[in-house]
């Protein structure tokens, strides 16, 4: 039987009520083979981001060090403060903390401070510390919650970052707080063993919330001065649901840390699909449709505290990987849906000479809220959480599925015609077997009758007239598809004219410019944004949205207190 062209057959797909007189075929758009990372010009990096590693490397824009240090190095008698003194922990060397700090260059900085070789004698002696519970690496570790050891180290503290007001130092821009366990990670694995000791969780949430509060005085001056507040500098290093003991009690003390005013850092993302989907501490969670959203109310996202990850890990650090591009750009998707505004990375393990264009754009995507994003996206795939398998703490349809990456654009399955499917690409154990199976893309499903996909744009991200928008989707081009997008016009809904697929089994990627759009949710399902499918399925794979002319300049939004000491 003969065809009907393809525009007989989309006026059929999306409605004639859809298609009005006032309906337009826009530009077509430009096809490119692989993904495109692009960005306008006027993109710049946001103030108060970055890339930062244990040393500067320029020309991978990582220009944050680290400073490093020991309790016992700075602190090795009572009542007595060295900056001359040289230090080790964790099997590295320290210069003094006076010639760590002869460079101009920024830095963030850790106190080692809870590790036996870490503590000073004299600490363990004056406090009658004997009991020690061994990491993962055999280094034994001292209870950093025992008051009389937690007060001494505020003593320190107040030496370091008020009296010699190292907290206002400009080139300080975080500290990993509290500097405990291993890699001053505050993981549960020494406090579980000192739980099956006899701790019990009241003992610990007794020294928990309190030390939280005092940290941030410490870092706020100790006073009732806000011009004196430094405490968007301390980074808490927990996590949500540590796999702590005392069934649960301990899962949402990250949340709390947060609320008594940290910033916060993970350095798993490597592992995209576990146990990040869920993390109240970020002000994200797990809606009961399974996908994730953010509650931009959250303090943690606009007062200028640090969001931390690490990526660097695929084939290091116990990890592997056979495609570490894939990799690579899930864990930074993954980084960016959490906010991250600040990346730990090694430029050799995080493969930064391979994909500079990738890294490029994560650089310059660091930090943004809706308003000031240069872009919005969506990774379109579904994926095991296989933390929550065993876990009833929360709850949601399709559990443990996880449902995209989405940031600023969202995808969702709306009837009557836009129901889609998993897609075809499955990845399972990639960088380690705790990451679970994946399902990269989503596709239509025209025997079911779904021959569309819809897409919704945070009405935030286009709040000021942006003038042009490009609109870039990733594809598997399969199949012999002929498919177009569909978005609402300021002079009536426009169709773009289509791509035709040619089975190549390639990913692609489409351009489209969208003239005078204007993304107010009159489409079926009250959707912004819908691709349209003839012939044949078409699979969608990351969908961005980007504009092309800089947003308005935003309100400064400057940390309380911040200024140059």
């Amino acid at each position: 039987m003969k065809h009907h062209s393809i525009i007989s057959r989309l006026v059929f797909l999306v409605g004639a009520a859809v298609l009005t007189a006032g309906s337009a075929f826009g530009q077509t758009p430009s096809i490119a083979d692989g993904d495109d990372w692009t960005l306008p010009e006027w993109v710049e990096p946001l103030p108060g981001t970055g890339f930062f590693s244990e040393e500067l490397s320029p020309d991978h824009h990582v220009n944050i060090r680290v400073v490093d240090v020991s309790w016992r190095q700075v602190n090795p008698a009572p009542g007595v403060y060295s900056t001359t003194r040289t230090g080790e922990a964790q099997g590295m060397e320290f210069p003094s903390l006076e010639d760590q700090l002869a460079s101009d260059d920024p830095f963030w900085m850790r106190i080692w401070a809870s590790g036996a070789d870490w503590v000073p004698e004299w600490v363990v002696t004056d406090c009658g510390l004997t009991e020690t519970w061994p990491d993962y690496d055999d280094q034994e570790h001292l209870p950093i919650w025992y008051d009389c050891l937690w007060n001494h180290l505020m003593t320190l503290w107040r030496t370091v970052f008020i009296d010699w007001n190292l907290r206002a130092d400009r080139r300080l821009v975080m500290l990993y707080a509290h500097g405990a366990f291993t890699w001053c990670e505050f993981d549960f694995e020494i406090i579980e063993q000192a739980a099956e000791g006899g701790l019990s969780f009241d003992e610990f949430d007794s020294w928990f919330h309190p030390a939280m509060v005092e940290m941030v005085d410490i870092f706020n001056g100790d006073n009732d001065d806000p011009t004196d507040d430094f405490a968007h500098k301390l980074v808490y290093t927990g996590e949500d649901y540590p796999w702590g003991p005392w069934d649960g009690s301990a899962d949402l003390l990250a949340r709390d840390a947060v609320e008594a005013g940290l910033g916060i850092r993970t350095g798993i993302t490597e592992v995209f699909n576990f146990h990040l989907n869920h993390i109240p501490a970020y002000g994200t969670t797990i809606a009961s449709d399974g996908h994730m959203v953010t509650d931009e109310t959250w303090p943690l996202l606009s007062d200028g505290r640090t969001i931390a990850s690490e990526n660097e890990c695929y084939n290091a650090c116990g990890y592997s990987t056979s495609d570490p591009y894939y990799a690579v750009v899930m864990s930074n998707l993954k980084a960016l849906q959490m906010r991250v505004n600040r990346l730990y990375v090694v430029p050799s393990d995080s493969f930064m000479d391979q994909y500079p264009e990738h890294w490029q754009w994560v650089r310059l995507s660091l930090g943004h809220n809706p308003k000031t994003s240069p872009d919005a996206w969506v990774a379109l795939r579904e994926a095991k959480d296989r933390y929550w398998v065993d876990d009833d703490s929360h709850n949601w349809i399709d559990k443990p599925w996880v449902h995209n990456l989405e940031h600023f654009l969202v995808q969702r399955d709306i009837e009557p015609d836009a129901v889609s499917r998993r897609g075809t690409d499955v990845r399972s154990g990639e960088v380690d077997p705790e990451n679970g199976t994946a399902y990269e893309g989503r596709s239509t499903d025209r025997a079911a009758g779904q021959n569309a996909l819809a897409f919704f744009v945070d009405d935030a991200f286009l709040s000021q007239p942006e003038g042009s928008i490009e609109l870039k989707i990733t594809y598997s081009d399969t199949g012999r598809a002929q498919w177009m997008v569909q978005y609402p016009g300021t002079e009536g809904v426009v169709l773009t004219s289509p791509v035709t697929n040619t089975d190549s089994g390639a990913i692609r990627t489409a351009t489209f410019i969208l003239e005078h759009s204007d993304f107010d949710g009159s489409l079926t399902g009250n959707a912004d944004l819908r691709i349209v499918t003839d012939l044949d399925e078409v699979e969608i794979r990351f969908v961005r949205l980007v504009k092309m002319l800089p947003p308005e300049p935003p309100t400064a939004r400057l940390p309380r207190g911040r200024r140059s000491p």
